[in-house]
């Protein structure tokens, strides 16, 4: 099959969708992998690191959607991307459609059949390729609030770890899979003061042993998430219902009973935000103000570390994206995981989650 690898145009995204490690993989199964020049760029391959891996360059991103029977990306296709593709092609990349019905119609005219990262599953009923990203947000996360609180910044002034003699700062997790524990280590390893709310109190369990009771568990209802937020200087907003619309765990008038220039930071905001308030926004100009409570929602967060997040993610997608290079749509026949990722072919949604968010 012949692998396209367009440069990513999202705002401050400089992931790629192939390393020349993962090109060399495909070039090993007789695959033809097409990239575009300067795509590896944010991950400090060059153009000949591509070629020494068996990849062909090509001037423009137009040539790669021209002539390749599968693109491979990061992030959601711009509406630039989407009108390119076409129907006897496979887009493998990041979707995130249950926010964003105008790619959902983009995609759907097209006729592409598109495999989101996000909603194939394993044989736990896990996320894996959503897994890693995850990791390098929930860790985000943490430093994203610390430099919002800085007092330069418009935050509170306060200080993650304190300091002898004075409290460090309250960081509140919404949600407890892999972006929440992944912030609360990191939160945890600064100092912080944490408290993880989640629905599931077996997940709790296994979260206070795995802390060792370094953190504070809640199961989540609405009186102990207004409880919380009000007495912390750092949300973090980590749920996630896989392909569907983020559950919005925090209202406009939860915001008023909340400190003066606290920290909400919404790793959820690829999925529509978890906070009521949120709106999407970039490496560039990322945090806003409602009601005097700072909001940090940029909604590539892993494309701040590119070098680690491509690395990362093209550990856990090279096989799922062999296998489609090897066996086109077919290999989601024989398997289950995979297809779950299918989330648009024949011009229509076919996961029903994202279906269901759409409506």
């Amino acid at each position: 099959m012949r692998v396209g690898v367009p440069k990513e145009i999202k705002n401050h995204e400089y992931r790629v969708g192939l390393t020349p490690g993962a090109v060399r993989e495909y070039a090993a199964r007789g695959h033809e992998v097409l990239v575009e020049t300067g795509a590896g760029t944010g991950i400090a391959a060059d153009d000949e690191a591509y070629v020494a891996a068996g990849a062909r360059i090509v001037p423009t991103a137009q040539e790669v959607f021209a002539e390749a029977q599968m693109i491979v990306k990061v992030k959601e296709p711009q509406p630039s991307e989407w009108v390119q593709l076409r129907e006897d092609q496979i887009l493998f990349t990041y979707l995130h459609l249950a926010p964003d019905p105008e790619q959902a119609k983009g995609l759907m005219a097209s006729g592409v059949t598109a495999v989101a990262y996000e909603t194939v599953t394993d044989r736990l009923g896990g996320l894996p390729l959503l897994a890693p990203m995850s990791e390098v947000a929930g860790r985000l996360s943490i430093e994203a609030a610390g430099a919002a609180l800085k007092a330069y910044n418009g935050g509170r002034g306060v200080l993650l770890g304190g300091v002898p003699g004075v409290a460090p700062a309250r960081i509140v997790v919404l949600g407890g899979g892999v972006v929440g524990t992944h912030a609360a280590r990191m939160a945890v390893g600064l100092g912080a003061e944490v408290t993880i709310v989640d629905r599931s109190i077996p997940r709790l369990r296994q979260l206070d042993e795995l802390f060792q009771g370094r953190v504070r568990t809640r199961v989540s209802t609405l009186e102990a998430i207004e409880h919380e937020i009000s007495e912390a200087d750092a949300v973090i907003g980590a749920v996630l219902i896989p392909g569907a619309s983020a559950p919005k765990l925090v209202t406009r008038t939860m915001l008023g009973h909340m400190k003066r220039r606290a920290v909400l930071v919404d790793v959820a905001i690829d999925q529509g935000g978890c906070f009521e308030t949120s709106h999407a926004t970039t490496h560039a100009d990322p945090t806003y103000e409602v009601d005097g409570v700072i909001h940090y929602c940029v909604a590539n967060m892993p494309g701040a570390v590119p070098l680690t997040s491509s690395h990362a993610l093209n550990n856990a997608t090279l096989p799922y994206g062999l296998a489609l290079a090897d066996k086109g749509v077919a290999a989601c026949d024989g398997d289950p995981g995979l297809k779950a990722g299918l989330n648009v072919q024949g011009g229509r949604i076919v996961n029903e989650a994202v279906a269901e968010s759409l409506r």
